[in-house]
C-alpha cells in the first residue's frame, strides 16, 4: 500500500499564516526586552572620561540652597541628598539617574567649562524609548550650555516613541550643568 501525501504550497502557507501576528508580537516584545541592559558601566565611564586616571570622587551635598533649583529642573525633588561627582580641570563627570516611564535611566555626563562635552546613557532600564542611547540623539548635546534660567540653550530634537526618556536626559542634562556651576563657583570662592 502506497500513501501519496499531496501538499499545495499555497495550503502550508495558509496554514502558517495565523502564526504571523505572534511572531510579529514576539519579536516587538524581545527587541523592547534586548534594548533594556548596561551599555557602559558607570565605573568604566569615569575611567574613560579622565583616561584612565580619575580624581578621587567627591560629594556635592544638596543643600537648602542647592534644591530648589534642582526641584525645579527635575520637576520633583531630587532622590538624594548628596550627589558623587568626579572633577579636574575645569571638567567634572556625573552619573546621574532619572526616571523615563517607570524605571531609572543611568546617564554619564562630562562638563568641561560650563559646557557638555559628553552624553552617554550608561543604564537603560525601560520597555521603551531606548533609543535615546544612540550617538544620533546623544551628540545633540555636545558643547549645550544652561541658560539663566536652567534651559538648555539649544534645542533638543525628540524621538517618536521616546518622549519620556528624551525628557528624562534633557533634564539630567541641565542637572549635570547646574551642579558643575556650583563646584565652579565653590573653587573659585575666596
Amino acid at each position: 500500500m502506497k500513501a501519496v501525501i499531496n501538499i499545495h504550497t499555497s495550503d502550508v502557507g495558509s496554514s502558517l499564516l495565523w502564526l504571523l501576528p505572534f511572531v510579529i508580537l514576539a519579536l516587538l516584545f524581545y527587541g523592547n526586552v534586548w534594548a533594556r541592559g548596561v551599555y557602559q558601566e558607570p565605573d568604566a565611564f569615569v575611567q574613560e572620561a579622565f583616561d584612565g586616571k580619575p580624581p578621587e570622587a567627591r560629594l556635592l551635598w544638596l543643600t537648602s540652597g542647592i534644591r530648589p533649583k534642582a526641584k525645579q529642573i527635575l520637576g520633583h525633588e531630587p532622590a538624594t541628598r548628596r550627589v558623587r561627582y568626579w572633577t579636574s580641570n575645569g571638567r567634572s563627570v556625573w552619573i546621574l539617574d532619572e526616571i523615563g516611564k517607570d524605571q531609572p535611566i543611568t546617564t554619564g555626563f562630562i562638563v568641561n567649562q560650563g559646557k557638555l562635552e559628553k552624553v552617554k546613557i550608561l543604564v537603560f532600564r525601560e520597555s521603551r524609548g531606548y533609543e535615546v542611547r544612540y550617538p544620533s540623539f546623544t551628540d545633540q548635546f555636545n558643547q549645550a550650555g544652561l541658560t539663566n534660567n536652567m534651559g538648555l540653550d539649544r534645542n533638543i530634537d525628540g524621538i517618536s516613541g521616546a518622549t519620556l526618556s528624551v525628557r528624562a536626559v534633557s533634564k539630567l542634562s541641565r542637572l549635570a550643568l547646574y551642579y558643575h556651576a556650583i563646584i565652579q563657583k565653590n573653587n573659585d570662592a575666596p
